[in-house]
């Protein structure tokens, strides 16, 4: 089991959708797997979004009444039954690019069944890969601040100290990242098996003791509260809202996990035990309403709260753990997309290549999670904050689920309008609600987004000015080969390979080595490294070698967008088709630009300078396709822009 288990934080395991081929065991590993990474960020929702809706629904200082308590109930109830069963579990998990799935991997998975990379697709990508980043840095926050909390119930004196111990928890779950997750990731199925029988055995006590809060099963009651209540009905429902974050997650942990564990587990366990702590906690404020202040811990008795207030921190660091994790990978795929500058990545798994650390992205989640916690001090003023990063990014997701159902399942546009336009009303509506709260701190993922498209838009569209200015200058290759081959200048032995983005062309490092040093390898490879729009290649269309003369190759690796270049391993697989390849006596030629501001530009200056800020910071070439170091010879240029 630990070795299966030691995977799941990071999607190592290998695609298992539909569980197709794998054990009866296995497939139950994978479905209590997911109950600890997919389901850590929806299942700690019990601790602050009851308390926070009934809250919006009674206003500051009222108290809570029948029909607002049940009210908020039949809201939660049915937003977990709609957004997250039928759009989520039912509909969103199939789906899939090639078994991945999330909102980058839905991106390529609509230009690829357009046909084409439209701006609208790769904008819509764009914005909800923003957004993400956005709940990648609240979710810490709020998960932790809300867990620590419950020492205020254990006993006041507990207050002072509750920021302080939120911020330690952070910094260490963050300090601990560059170890990698293996160890830890083995005990997050069982831990939050443990979390949702201990929230679901709560529930069912206090249940008991007021069956007449299953009314709350009926639409009528959360219909009615909207109708009757106008605007304070939409706040809400923006707080309603909170109990459906981390919906998301099923969908990007797609190829993590496979659409049946995934499923299983969702049906089985997780949302019985949220449907029964909610109802649980609906039932204690009914009962007695100045529950309200945290009706979570409340359900238990004196001496159970301290033994789950450890439960809770540690179900909230899983949660953390896993949108942590998922900043990685989203970074990783934005990469290779083409929507960011190379950030250094390191392996912590010598034997699962999921698992991997991005000390840039890690410092600045970190930064970012410790400015909320010391800007908002507690988890009821930064639960306003929640919820548009999730809502926006569902809105983008579904509506790119229309292109992909209309294009690639071949359902004529009506019916693929049919099927997404009521969970997009949803949506939309949800959004509306948590847009209110911009003021009272959903300012917080609006900038972040705002910033982190910035910085995507910005490095597309300057990498897309740099190549078409390069261009320019380039010479085509095939007439150049033809000439050199018929005029050779003095020949060195071995191989010489030159990387380059545009194979028509040739490359800026061979056009320097023939002007300086007037020499040319025996063997002389045309290299291009291509991103293609599925999550893996097949090792058997890696690479395609095609001979433009009698020395030199032009050769094309295809990677995926979830996988790590590596030059070397894939230039091995190679020799099966006749290039005869040999690290030791192979030189790698990277041209390195040096970027300044032009005179005139088709950017505006501050852009230009952002363009220039991104490149430089960007990871080296060479450790990013994991060429070895000592066989490498960079040539430097300028380009204006």
């Amino acid at each position: 089991m630990s070795q299966i288990a030691a995977s799941l934080a990071d999607g190592a395991l290998p695609h298992a959708n539909g569980a197709g081929g794998k054990s009866r065991s296995s497939f139950w590993l994978l479905a209590v797997g997911s109950i600890g990474v997919v389901y850590g960020d929806i299942g700690t929702s019990p601790l602050y979004a009851l308390r926070e809706a009934v809250a919006a629904a009674v206003g500051a200082e009222g108290a809570p009444t029948r029909e607002a308590v049940l009210g908020v109930l039949s809201l939660i109830l049915w937003a977990l039954i709609v957004i997250v069963t039928l759009k989520y579990v039912v509909i969103l998990l199939r789906a899939d690019n090639r078994g991945e799935g999330g909102t980058l991997a839905l991106m390529a998975l609509a230009q690829r069944a357009l046909g084409r990379s439209t701006g609208a697709v790769v904008l819509l990508g764009i914005i909800s890969g923003a957004l993400f980043y956005g709940d990648a840095v609240i979710t810490p926050a709020l998960s932790v601040l809300s867990a620590i909390e419950g020492l205020k119930i254990v006993t006041p004196a507990f207050d002072p100290y509750v920021v302080p111990l939120t911020v330690l928890i952070l910094v260490v779950l963050f300090a601990v990242q560059s170890r990698g997750t293996a160890r830890v990731a083995a005990f997050f199925g069982p831990v939050m098996l443990v979390w949702f029988a201990a929230i679901a055995a709560a529930g069912i006590w206090q249940i008991a003791g007021d069956p007449r809060v299953l009314a709350a099963f009926n639409p009528l009651y959360g219909a009615s509260f909207l109708a009757n209540h106008g605007l304070v009905g939409l706040i809400t429902l923006g707080a309603v809202f909170l109990a459906v974050t981390g919906a998301e997650a099923l969908y990007a942990d797609l190829g993590h996990f496979g659409r049946k564990p995934i499923q299983v587990a969702w049906i089985a366990a997780v949302l019985p035990s949220l449907a029964l702590n909610y109802l649980g906690q609906g039932a204690l404020v009914l009962s007695n309403p100045r529950a309200i202040e945290n009706p979570f811990f409340l359900l238990y008795p004196e001496w159970a709260l301290l033994p789950m207030v450890g439960l809770a921190t540690v179900a909230t660091v899983i949660a953390s753990q896993a949108v942590i994790s998922g900043a990685y990978s989203l970074t990783r795929q934005a990469i290779q997309l083409g929507l960011l500058p190379r950030f250094e990545i390191r392996h912590t798994s010598e034997t699962q290549v999921g698992q991997i650390y991005m000390p840039r992205v890690n410092a600045l989640l970190l930064l970012g999670v410790l400015l909320l916690v010391a800007l908002f001090r507690s988890s009821s003023a930064l639960a306003s904050a929640y919820g548009i990063a999730v809502t926006g990014t569902m809105v983008v997701t579904a509506t790119m689920a229309v292109v992909v159902i209309h294009k690639d399942w071949r359902w004529p546009l009506w019916a693929a309008i049919a099927l997404i336009a009521p969970f997009l009303l949803i949506d939309a509506t949800f959004l509306g609600a948590n847009l209110l709260k911009v003021a009272e701190g959903g300012w917080v993922p609006l900038v972040l987004g705002a910033l982190v498209m910035t910085v995507m838009y910005t490095w597309r569209r300057g990498s897309r000015v740099l190549f078409e200015k390069t261009r320019k200058s380039e010479v085509p290759l095939d007439p150049l080969v033809a000439s050199l081959e018929r005029k050779p200048p003095q020949r060195v032995p071995g191989t010489a390979v030159f990387l380059t983005s545009d194979p028509s062309c040739a490359p800026t490092a061979m056009m320097h080595s023939l002007k300086h040093y007037k020499v040319l390898h025996e063997k002389n490879v045309i290299l291009t490294i291509e991103t293609a729009p599925e999550p893996r290649i097949d090792p058997a269309e890696r690479v395609h070698i095609e001979p433009i003369g009698e020395t030199f190759l032009r050769v094309r690796l295809r990677f995926g967008f979830m996988e790590q270049p590596n030059v070397p391993k894939a230039l091995a697989i190679a020799r099966k088709l006749g290039f005869q390849f040999d690290i030791m006596s192979t030189s790698f030629f990277l041209s390195r630009r040096t970027l300044r501001p032009a005179a005139s530009s088709c950017m505006p200056r501050w852009q230009d300078r952002l363009f220039i800020g991104l490149a430089r910071s960007a990871n080296d070439a060479t450790d990013y396709f994991q060429i070895p170091t000592e066989r490498v010879v960079e040539v430097g240029t300028q380009v204006a822009i």
